[in-house]
């Protein structure tokens, strides 16, 4: 049987509609990795997300809005303005949830940052403001091109992965991790120091990168090793 991967989605509230949203490159990369994914709506029942884990062999929390920094003890930055407190109540829930049963757990861009939160870390609110020397991490070019370059620890897990020291990346972010949450190490950077990835210093599988592999697996295979490789922890799973 395939693996059963739970993809948390944007939540969408307006005066017409109420939605959730995926793009579907999360879709298209799990199924090529041999998955069977299934989108998990926002939900504020946490009955409904034990349900979830009870039949899932692995989450990924992917990307989207702002975090909302009042998690990690802040107040917000005027930079912070697209939030979605259904979506950081449901999320932080499922993490630590999944992380308490050894779910293994993929981090996408916000969710890199979501798993750093959950595991009481914080985050910089806009790094363009409060990391001196920055370089750019918003582009407005496609997302299935890279834009900048990242350097891989080589005894970390990305490393095993990606058997790359060096790896051209996409980015879409102006929020990064700062103090990292508890059993977590780095395990990529920009050349600016800004933290590209992150990983459990434990057995449990726990990965989190900042870029967006799933949109650029057509330009690097070597980004669906990403998928194959977290897909693999998955089915040694026993429920």
């Amino acid at each position: 049987m395939k693996p059963l991967i739970g993809l948390t989605c944007q939540y969408e509230d307006s005066p017409n509609s109420r939605a959730c949203r995926l793009n579907y490159t999360y879709i298209d990369a799990l199924i090529r990795a041999g998955a069977s994914p299934i989108i998990l709506p926002v939900v504020d029942d946490w009955e409904s997300i034990d349900g979830y884990l009870e039949v899932l062999d692995g989450i990924i929390l992917t990307g989207g809005g702002d975090a909302l920094p009042i998690l990690y003890g802040e107040a917000p930055m005027w930079e912070v303005t697209d939030i979605c407190h259904k979506r950081d109540s449901m999320e932080m829930e499922i993490i630590k949830r999944a992380y308490n049963k050894n779910i293994p757990l993929l981090g996408i861009c916000r969710g890199m940052q979501m798993i750093n939160i959950a595991l009481g870390g914080s985050l910089y609110q806009d790094i363009y403001r409060q990391i001196p020397g920055v370089l750019g991490h918003s582009s407005k070019y496609s997302i299935s091109q890279g834009y900048h370059t990242i350097r891989v620890t080589k005894d970390s897990l990305l490393h095993d992965i990606l058997k790359r020291e060096e790896i051209l990346v996409n980015s879409y972010h102006h929020q990064s991790v700062k103090d990292l949450g508890a059993n977590l190490r780095i395990s990529a950077l920009a050349l600016d120091g800004v933290v590209e990835g992150i990983e459990s210093t434990t057995d449990r599988f726990i990965l989190g990168v900042q870029f967006h592999p799933e949109a650029m697996i057509d330009q690097d295979r070597g980004f669906m090793d990403i998928f194959t490789y977290f897909l693999s922890s998955c089915k040694s799973r026993n429920h």
